[in-house]
Order: C-alpha cells, then sequence, then structure tokens
C-alpha cells in the first residue's frame, strides 16, 4: 500500500504562525522573545519526583519517526558480535565480522589514491615543501599541485574556516572539471563544498519542505538519507517504484501517476530525487530515460535532485554515466527552464574517501533571491572542512596524461574499478544460484539488492519475533557467519517482496569465502523452514 502521512496540527501552527507574524511590528528578527517578567505563585516541584527533563516522549517526534537502515539494528549486534570475539576469539563460528551493510571501501581494505594523499599530506603540512628530500618522497605534479592549493588558500592554513560556499580556486577548479565532462558551461558560484553529499541533501530538504503537505517524490527501493531527511524536516515521502523485471528500470508513467494520486490528497510535491546509478539497485539510466525525465520535471515545475555520487562506477560496457546537468543542456534548456541540483562526494567512484567527508552540490535554475537563502542556510554551518573540499578538487581533477602521476593513478583507479566490476559478477552469479533468490545485474554503484522469496514457516517466525521477514534472515545471516547485510525493508520494497542490500566492496581474495559463508548458511535456513 502507497501511504502518505498528513497530519492537521501543522497547517494550524503555520496559520498561528503568519497571524502571529502581522501582530509583531517591533520585532526586527523571525525568533519569538518571551516575556522575562517571573510568573506569579509558581510552585516549584520536589528533586524526587521531577520527571527527567529529557525522555522519549519529550523529543522532537520527527527524530523518532526518522529511520536509517545503514547502520541500525543489524550493524548494532555485529558491533556487539564483533567486541565479543575480541574479548573470546572462539567465542562464534566465525572469526571476523565482515561488513557487507555500508559503502565504506577504505573500512574492508581498498587503499586511497596515492596522488590525492600525497596532495593533501602536503598541503596540511606545507613545510615540508622547502625540504629538499619532499623532492624524493613526492611526484613532482602532486608538489606542484599542493603549491597552487594552498596559494588558493587564505593565509595557506587549511585548518582555517573558508568560505561558507568552499575556497574559490577549488570551486574554480570542480566546475572546469565539470564542465570538461558535460561540454558545457559550469559556473564556480553555482558550487557549494559539502562535507560529502549527505549535508548538502539536507540543506535542500531544510530549503524545500516547508510542512507535511509537501512531498518528494523518491525512489523506492531508495537510499534511507532521503526517508530520513524528509521525516526529520516535516515533509512527506511520495513513491514511485522502480520496476525490478525491467532491471529497476524507472518509468515516467509511474512519475506521473504518483504525482496525480499525490496532488489529489492535497500534497504539493516539490521535488523529484533520482539516484543514477542507482542506490541500492546498481542501475545506470539511459540517456533517453533521462530526457524524458528531465521533460517531466520541466513540465511538471519540480526540482531535480540527481544523486549522482556513483558516477565512476559503471561496469557494463553498454552503459556510460550521463549527468542530468548534461542531459538538460543537451535538450536546449538552461537556467530558465529546470531547477536542478546534482550531488557528487568523495566517499564513493574509485576514491572511497567516506571519512575525509568532502563532496559538493552545483545549484542550477534558482533565483538570485533564493540562492541567497541557500547561501544564509550555508553559512550558519560555518563551511565544510578543507581537506575534504581539496579531495572534491582532486576528484574533478585528477591526474593527465603528461604528468608525473598519471601513469601510476590511472593503474590505481582502473584496478580498482575492474575488481570492483568482477567482484560484483562473482557475488551476482552466487546469488542467483541459491534457492529462491534472484538477483539483477550491478550495472554500476557498490551493491547488489538480492529478492528473496522466503518460505511461509520462515515469515511466521519473524512475525512471532515481531520482525520484517528480511531483516529475520538477516539478523541469522549475521549470527551465523558474521556476514552483514541491511534488509530490504529498511529501502523500501513492493509489499509482499523482500530483500536484502550487499555491498561488492570486501576484497577480492575474501570473496569466495563469502560466497561460501553465504551458501551454505542459506541451503541450512531454507532446510529448517522448508514445507
Amino acid at each position: 500500500m502507497r501511504r502518505f502521512v498528513i497530519g492537521s496540527a501543522r497547517s494550524l501552527i503555520e496559520r498561528s504562525r503568519q497571524n502571529y507574524q502581522f501582530q509583531r511590528p517591533l520585532l526586527s528578527s523571525s525568533y519569538r522573545l518571551l516575556s522575562s517578567t517571573p510568573a506569579v505563585d509558581s510552585p516549584s516541584s520536589s528533586s524526587s519526583t521531577m520527571a527527567p527533563p529529557v525522555a522519549l516522549n519529550t523529543i522532537n517526534p520527527k527524530v523518532i519517526e526518522c529511520e536509517y537502515a545503514v547502520r541500525g539494528e543489524i550493524v548494532t549486534l555485529a558491533q556487539k558480535l564483533q567486541e565479543e570475539i575480541n574479548t573470546k576469539p572462539d567465542a562464534h563460528p566465525f572469526e571476523e565480522i565482515l561488513y557487507c551493510n555500508i559503502g565504506n571501501p577504505q573500512s574492508l581494505g581498498q587503499h586511497p589514491i596515492t596522488f590525492f594523499r600525497e596532495v593533501l599530506a602536503l598541503c596540511d603540512h606545507p613545510t615540508i615543501l622547502d625540504k629538499s628530500e619532499t623532492q624524493g618522497l613526492f611526484s613532482a605534479d602532486s608538489i606542484e599541485r599542493a603549491w597552487k592549493i594552498l596559494d588558493q588558500i587564505p593565509g595557506r592554513a587549511t585548518g582555517a574556516y573558508s568560505h561558507s560556499q568552499g575556497i574559490k580556486g577549488l570551486r574554480d577548479t570542480i566546475a572546469a572539471g565539470i564542465e570538461a565532462r558535460d561540454g558545457f558551461p559550469a559556473d564556480p558560484n553555482d558550487i557549494f563544498l559539502t562535507d560529502g553529499a549527505s549535508p548538502a541533501v539536507h540543506m535542500m530538504m531544510q530549503l524545500l519542505i516547508r510542512s507535511e503537505k509537501d512531498g518528494i517524490l523518491c525512489p523506492i527501493p531508495q537510499y534511507p538519507l532521503y526517508s530520513a531527511s524528509i521525516a526529520l524536516h516535516g515533509g512527506t515521502l511520495v513513491p514511485y517504484y522502480l520496476d525490478e523485471a525491467t532491471g529497476w528500470g524507472l518509468e515516467v508513467s509511474q512519475l506521473k501517476k504518483q504525482l496525480e494520486t499525490s496532488r489529489s490528497m492535497g500534497i504539493t510535491v516539490r521535488a523529484l530525487v533520482v539516484i543514477n546509478p542507482g542506490n541500492p539497485t546498481g542501475q545506470v539510466l539511459a540517456e533517453e530515460n533521462q530526457k524524458a525525465i528531465v521533460e517531466f520535471c520541466k513540465q511538471e515545475g519540480l526540482v531535480l535532485l540527481a544523486d549522482e555520487v556513483y558516477q565512476e562506477n559503471v561496469y557494463v560496457p553498454e552503459k556510460k554515466f550521463h549527468s542530468f546537468k548534461k542531459v538538460s543542456r543537451s535538450m536546449g534548456y538552461g537556467e530558465k527552464d529546470l531547477s536542478l541540483v546534482s550531488f557528487q562526494s568523495v566517499s564513493k567512484g574509485y576514491y572511497g574517501e567516506c571519512g575525509k567527508r568532502g563532496g559538493y552540490m552545483e545549484v542550477t535554475g534558482f533565483g538570485a533571491d533564493v540562492r541567497e537563502q541557500i547561501y544564509k542556510v550555508a553559512s550558519v554551518n560555518l563551511c565544510s572542512n578543507i581537506s575534504g573540499q581539496i579531495l572534491a578538487s582532486l576528484v574533478m581533477s585528477p591526474p593527465k596524461v603528461g604528468d608525473e602521476s598519471y601513469e601510476s593513478y590511472s593503474a590505481e583507479r582502473d584496478g580498482i574499478l575492474s575488481s570492483l566490476a568482477r567482484r560484483a559478477k562473482t557475488l551476482e552469479d552466487a546469488f542467483n544460484k541459491l534457492e529462491g533468490v534472484t538477483c539483477n545485474k550491478a550495472e554500476g554503484a557498490m551493491y547488489l539488492f538480492p529478492r528473496i522469496d522466503l518460505p511461509e514457516k520462515a515469515i511466521k517466525a519473524a512475525e512471532a519475533e515481531k520482525k520484517a521477514p528480511d531483516a529475520y534472515y538477516c539478523q541469522r545471516l549475521l549470527t551465523a557467519t558474521g556476514i552483514v547485510v541491511v534488509p530490504g525493508s529498511g529501502f523500501g520494497q513492493v509489499p509482499g517482496t523482500w530483500h536484502f542490500r550487499c555491498t561488492i566492496l570486501p576484497q577480492e581474495e575474501k570473496i569466495p569465502a563469502i560466497v561460501t559463508r553465504l551458501t551454505d548458511f542459506h541451503k541450512s535456513f531454507m532446510d529448517e523452514f522448508r514445507g
């Protein structure tokens, strides 16, 4: 069932706020000031009977409503098991926990790109740039790039605050990288550097959502950041279902149907979220499909929120990544035709620098007055971290042919991406050999999202433990094998179907052991609950 959570309380609050604003001519700020006059005869309460100042029923209900399955109950259990293994190595029938729940490449053994780390090291400790030993330890182009970046940072201090949108010179570099990728101009003033893509998503939800009457069209399955952010900001998630039978296809007819349904229920749909390549589903959109999506957003007056953080992760030769900015500009649509926000991150791709928290959003098609408000929200956070800003510029401007680091950089990049493609294919084949499991091809991103047809007895066992059936399966998998995957119910799925998300990130030499463990567990599980 497609459900929309709509209430009336917030509309009443909005009306009373509007009335209040008309009645307060003496206040220049938008916050309320309460009288400082002490209350008369206010009795003091005994500390022994006083309720705690913060309890579950007194915190913001939006916090309780939001969920983030990627680090949810299964992961909490995994961390507990890890502690038990650390204390007593033979406590469980496995020696280690294998975290296949989250796109965190370096935690699973992926090495950082040497050129990127050399530049970061030199920028963070610039005094070594003048030492003779540095020439033998670092490549000439990393030294040159570090000097260039430091010259763009006021005071050459990576520990200082920057402009709230990010260091101007780094935004210039990113804009040039976008232009080289797309073949269309990019303006550094459209770029807001953020601590990964997630804060940028939150910023846009904060901007667009005014009440529960505002809706955001999101794919189902979706990355839980979107449902969590919409819940935290008090909006309504309007789901559109990807078609598993066609490789997780996105049908514009489904978008139109959901848009009409939500509007008939009094929801004002503000934006459409598209994740390309897909998370958790791994599909890569065809350019013609993207054109239809752009046309839909233009005709319906929707902001297009393009999550493109996996743009480097495409594994099939018949597909290629095209940014929505490139697609819309190739259709002849410019700033006045489409409001588009594109998200990029240093956490994914072949770089996997999750802990450095770097990313950006490119904001186009918004008026100067709205842009001013986006900048104000960015200013409240002061700025994103400087290491992440530097990495974002490096990701969009890596070594070129002829640079000293180019060959080593290319070998590292290609080695990581080709290995990911092999791992994806191995896991896809393994899943499809399991009884009752079907798995679409991973065309891109870092995940597989297999569907599992669970026996009725297993579903009833899950119900007895008050768990979703796929969550029950994932918990049993963890306690038997140490493998952590995320239940499909945390991403959303067609009612009556069950899935789980598994990353392709464990190092290649560990994949066979994962396949063996998973295969043995699945056979045992199905035998236990068969007929």
